[in-house]
Formats: structure tokens, C-alpha cells, sequence
């Protein structure tokens, strides 16, 4: 029996939200005939794509490409489910009409994620468990919406810079949140870069948790580098913190392995944040889907 899962990308090799310095002349076009050429089935959405749902459809299948996913900006950490609400309705509505599956999940009340000045020691923090488990509860309950009103699961991603950035973090949130309502986006890169240096460590523990996974490398060298500092985030990011899977520190085939074995059933997203000028987007993109396949190949015939 075949794994299903899907191997898709984030434009990210190509061109970067945070910083359109890197790769921001380059045409959404490229990207996603390069990524087609190299084999992705997807793409998760950036600033480049259309904004309504059928003009983003029609785009992809110019491509034969799926929408995976779409990150959307929550602010739950400090404002309320029904303001949510009805921020997330035209994004959710895009989402739905591509017949996307979950929803990528970033905190960005208080983050300093976008802040090139601001090391990462100064990310905001829940100060008690009052506040964890008040958050919790509007996780659970805007979960809820999006699963009742649009069929889309919330997948929430930690994050260097934001509430939810470190392995403890990461069990505080699944402690406070409804597994029928909250999934996790688990981010290998984030996952080291927060603290977790085994990131199958922290993986094993929520793997049941876990409805996306985006997948990127770390150059180690260089992340030890930012913490002995006080790097900011995107300051890393343009050292190098993250690469492509097979390019760095982190045991790909430990990962799937473990996801393989827990039953996930979803997407594989390359993510990585790097300037193309430096990280040539083709080559490493390649690198990156060669490395998923080959592993994701080697279990299903283990698996057969």
C-alpha cells in the first residue's frame, strides 16, 4: 500500500514575504513551472498569487498544480474568536474553493518574526497558565469554526519569534488544545532553531497531532551561531540558518520514518528561507524534492 502523502512546496526558494529583497523580481511563473518541472504535485500560497479563489485556481491549473495550503496571519493570543472570525472569512472562502484541506496557522499578535532588529529573546510569552489555557480555549473554538463552517482543519504552526516557539511551548499548546479541533504544523527547522536539536524527539511525542508538515534543513553551524549572538530572526535567515532537507543537520529519514509510522496522511512541504542569489531556488528545490522522494519511495516498498 502506498503512503499517501503528497510532496509539495512553498515559494519560499523562490522569493520571500518577509524580505522581498530576496528573490521579489522573480515571476510567480517561474516558480511554479520550476516546481512542476522538478516534480512537486503543490504549492502553499505566498504574496504573489491571486487573491480570490477562482482566479488562484486557475492560475495553478495553468501548472497542473494544487493549492496545499495558505499561511494566515491569527491574532488570538490577543483578541477575540469572533474578531477571527471575521478576518479569516475571504482567505478561508479561497482556501475552501481550491479544495484545500487545512488551514497554516501563524500567531502573529506580539511576534517580532518580521522584525530584522529585534533578537529572538525578546518574543512575547504567556506569563502564567491562566493565559495558556484562555488561548487554548479560542484556539479550540475558532478550530471549530473553520472545521463546521469550511471543512478546513487548523493546523498551527510554532514559530521562531512567537508565543509558540520552543519544544516546552509546543507541549503547552497541545495540553491546552482539543486534538478534535487543533492540529499541529510541525516545522522541522522551527523545531530545531526553538530548541528541540532531536527534532524526532519532539515529533514522536505529538506525531498524532500532526495534520502538515513543513519540511526544511538547518545548518547548525549557523543557528549556534544566532543564539550565541541574539540574531534576530530574519537576520538568520539571511545567514543561512535553514536550508533544504538533505542540506543540513536534520535526519530526514528518522522524521518520515516516525510519520510514516504514526499514520500521517497529508502534505510534505519543502520550506526553506534562503536567498536564491546565494541558493540557487532550481537547484536546491531539486535537492529538496529528491530527498523527500527517495525516503517517502524506500518506505512504501517497505511498507508493500
Amino acid at each position: 500500500m502506498n503512503w499517501n502523502v503528497r510532496i509539495g512546496i512553498n515559494p519560499l526558494s523562490w522569493m520571500n514575504d518577509d524580505l522581498p529583497s530576496l528573490g521579489g523580481e522573480t515571476p510567480l511563473e517561474t516558480a511554479l513551472s520550476e516546481g512542476k518541472e522538478i516534480g512537486y504535485e503543490g504549492f502553499e500560497l505566498g504574496n504573489k498569487f491571486p487573491r480570490d479563489g477562482p482566479a488562484l485556481k486557475a492560475k495553478l491549473d495553468e501548472f497542473g498544480l494544487a493549492c496545499v495550503s495558505g499561511w494566515y496571519c491569527g491574532f488570538l493570543a490577543q483578541d477575540t474568536v469572533a474578531a477571527e472570525v471575521a478576518r479569516c472569512r475571504a482567505h478561508l472562502h479561497k482556501l475552501q474553493y481550491n479544495d484545500v484541506k487545512v488551514l497554516v496557522y501563524g500567531e502573529c499578535a506580539g511576534t517580532i518574526q518580521g522584525s530584522i532588529d529585534t533578537p529572538l529573546a525578546k518574543r512575547p510569552r504567556f506569563a502564567n497558565d491562566d493565559l495558556w489555557k484562555a488561548y487554548g480555549q479560542r484556539l479550540n473554538e475558532f478550530g471549530a469554526h473553520l472545521k463546521n463552517t469550511y471543512g478546513i482543519t487548523l493546523a498551527y504552526h510554532h514559530h521562531m519569534g512567537a508565543y509558540v516557539e520552543s519544544p516546552d511551548d509546543v507541549d503547552h499548546l497541545m495540553a491546552v488544545t482539543d486534538p478534535n479541533h487543533v492540529g499541529l504544523l510541525y516545522d522541522t527547522g522551527h523545531a530545531y532553531f526553538g530548541g528541540a536539536t532531536d527534532p524526532v524527539t519532539l515529533l514522536t511525542k505529538h506525531a498524532g497531532r500532526v495534520v502538515h508538515v513543513h519540511c526544511k534543513d538547518v545548518r547548525a553551524e549557523v543557528i549556534a551561531q544566532a543564539r550565541n549572538d541574539g540574531w534576530s530572526f530574519l537576520t538568520g535567515v539571511i545567514n543561512g540558518t535553514f536550508t533544504v532537507p538533505g542540506d543540513g543537520a536534520i535526519d530526514y529519514d528518522a522524521v518520515l520514518s516516525t510519520l510514516h509510522a504514526a499514520g500521517y496522511q497529508g502534505w510534505l512541504v519543502v520550506e526553506a528561507e534562503q536567498d536564491p542569489a546565494v541558493a540557487p531556488s532550481y537547484r536546491y528545490a531539486k535537492k529538496g524534492y529528491e530527498t523527500l522522494r527517495g525516503i517517502v519511495d524506500r518506505l512504501d516498498r517497505q511498507g508493500a
